[in-house]
């Protein structure tokens, strides 16, 4: 059985000698060697387009045109984020969300009918004014998505493991006033439209499937992953956790090859990466120029130990700066 890190490798060979363990094997894998022997598999070569603007305003791309969107926004209420939701003018709660809900809605605009929107959003604890409180991020977020047309689909409880000696909150032992522990993340996944159609027995969608293992670990609604804290020495702000494996899962589950996948919050490049190895094609925004070393390297990962002048060009990257921005 293919594993789905090495399939797009192995598809290459165009091996169409009998399997012997063929029964084993989940529908789409059988019937993806049976094409096979009528018609070859050609790989298409891919597109990597990094934005640096404000996605509120996706000028660059047109309606419906992007299958896929992975992203995961800066939280409201969170502190690290703080500054960055000020320097735009968006100093509340309701307000910070204003802010992400203009950009939901330039993603169910470029989305195609069928495409997924897959947002990763932690919710927020908080005491303002003497107040300590949960500010439940993904429930905003779900309201807004709603209310542009999208429709919610199950989410995924993203569960980080912890062993901080002090990740209980309030009194500890005594009741009535400790608080449970805040260990899950939302990934929120919403559909435009009705699901997508594609001919009878595609070839790129069957060459695109997943095996039983990964439908049997990905399409439950707990993940348990660590998350990956990123210090980027280059910049003062610390940048979202978000780790590949999620990104994987995703772009795997919701898109086959030759799809396009954008992140509106591309941060340091994770989602163009994952895209790029997985042969879709891939559009980050980034609003912080700061960053785009950080991506390149991402990128060029293969050429890290090289100087920057020396490494390889990276294959089909292409990088834009907005002529204007939003008000």
């Amino acid at each position: 059985m293919l594993d789905g890190r090495t399939l797009h490798s192995e598809l290459k060979k165009q091996d169409t000698k009998p399997d012997k363990k063929a029964e084993s094997k989940s529908y789409p894998e059988r019937q993806l060697a049976k094409m096979l022997k009528d018609q070859p598999l050609t790989l298409p070569e891919t597109n990597h387009n990094l934005i640096i603007g404000d996605s509120r305003r996706m000028t660059e791309l047109a309606d419906e045109s992007v299958h896929l969107i992975v992203t995961s926004p800066p939280y409201p209420m969170i502190e690290i984020w703080d500054n960055l939701f000020a320097e735009m003018g968006f100093n509340d709660f309701a307000a910070m969300h204003l802010y992400l809900a203009e950009v939901w809605s330039e993603c169910f605009r470029i989305l195609v009918n069928g495409g997924i929107a897959c947002i990763n959003i932690g919710d927020a604890l908080r005491k303002i004014d003497d107040n300590f409180q949960l500010y439940p991020n993904h429930v905003k977020v779900i309201e807004h998505c709603e209310a542009l047309g999208f429709t919610s689909l199950p989410y995924i409880l993203w569960k980080k493991p912890t062993t901080r000696a002090n990740a209980f909150l309030g009194s500890g032992f005594i009741p009535p006033n400790a608080y449970v522990t805040q260990d899950c993340e939302f990934i929120l996944v919403f559909r435009k439209g009705q699901p997508r159609e594609f001919p009878p027995k595609d070839l790129i969608r069957y060459a695109s499937h997943y095996t039983i293992p990964e439908r049997n670990t990905w399409f439950t609604q707990i993940w348990k992953l660590p998350g990956t804290r990123q210090h980027i020495p280059q910049i003062a702000r610390r940048v979202a956790a978000f780790p590949e494996e999620i990104a994987y899962r995703l772009i795997r589950m919701f898109s086959i090859i030759g799809d396009t996948v954008v992140d509106p919050f591309l941060g340091t490049g994770t989602t163009m990466k994952v895209a790029r190895d997985n042969h879709r094609n891939s559009i980050g925004y980034e609003i912080d120029e700061k960053l785009v070393p950080v991506i390149e390297d991402r990128l060029s990962s293969d050429d890290l130990l090289k100087p920057r002048h020396r490494r390889k060009k990276i294959q089909g990257y292409h990088i834009t700066y907005q002529k204007t921005n939003p008000e």
